[in-house]
């Protein structure tokens, strides 16, 4: 069993994922899995990758798949003993223009950003090491701000809101979409916005676990808005590059000190995630 240090970046065949997986390459010192849902495309990135001196190992990871995280789990505990390092980057966005209606649209993106990113924390935080980082990837959509409703503000700010909790009020939003309610309810009528402010949200309740249930582990959770970079996902909109983009998650990845269930903003600045808007892009 190796007693290398670990890192694994979920969705890294490609966009930010991709610069994360290569940035960690050039800095971290210790084993790199790159993981996506698709075998091809994640092999094609590692070989990449290793074109350019880097050294990324792949495993095919579904985030969406419950089988697929037990058996990475298992890999990761059988192969190393644990990891260090979780970077939860995987995550989907419909186009405006999408055809799909708005209830299937909320159904999916929350499924995926929000609840997949949650089975994956629950699957891998038993194993992860004292002193271990994770870094998850929210948005300028994930600030609090970008609900309308002030009692769903509210809720999502409790300090004393619970994963539980914070599940029901995904599946509300859910059902109100359904319902077509959703705007009435005052989510907004953005599913990528609910499910960002779900996983910063989150983020938040997942370091108080941490710092009441296992301080001595000395885990720090934080979520991060990496900028408007030119993926996929902005439909290459965005003015950043991919590793602009991966550079304020890089440095809570390696850098950053003391910084426990914050939301960091694109220029590696925490940001007040309840403030009444959010910081002027960089």
């Amino acid at each position: 069993m190796s007693s290398q240090k670990v890192a694994v970046v979920t969705g890294g065949n490609k966009g930010i994922g991709y610069a994360i997986v290569k940035g960690l390459c050039e800095k971290f010192q210790g084993i790199v899995y790159l993981t996506s849902r698709d075998v091809d495309r994640g092999e094609t990135a590692v070989s990449q990758l290793k074109e350019v001196g880097c050294n990324p190992v792949f495993h095919q990871l579904d985030i969406d798949d419950q089988s697929s995280i037990d058996k990475f789990k298992e890999h990761l505990v059988q192969s190393h003993g644990g990891l260090d390092l979780l970077v939860n980057n995987a995550a989907i966005a419909f186009k405006n223009d999408a055809p799909e209606p708005f209830s299937e649209q909320a159904e999916k993106t929350t499924a995926v950003n929000y609840f997949s990113t949650l089975r994956v924390c629950e699957a891998l935080f038993p194993i992860l090491r004292s002193n271990a980082r994770v870094v998850n990837l929210s948005s300028s959509a994930g600030h609090l701000s970008r609900i309308p409703s002030a009692d769903l503000r509210a809720k999502l700010n409790d300090p004393a809101l619970t994963v539980a909790q914070l599940n029901k009020l995904m599946e509300q939003f859910v059902q109100d979409a359904k319902d077509n309610k959703n705007q009435e309810a005052g989510w907004g009528n953005s599913a990528y916005v609910v499910s960002k402010v779900g996983v910063s949200a989150l983020t938040k309740i997942q370091q108080r676990e941490f710092d009441n249930e296992s301080p001595n582990r000395n885990i720090c959770v934080n979520s991060v808005h990496p900028g408007y970079v030119d993926t996929d996902m902005t439909s290459h909109k965005g003015p950043w590059t991919i590793e602009q983009g991966a550079r304020a998650p890089l440095f809570l990845a390696l850098e950053a000190e003391n910084l426990k269930g914050q939301y960091v903003w694109s220029d590696a600045t925490v940001a007040q995630w309840d403030a009444d808007h959010p910081p002027a892009p960089v």
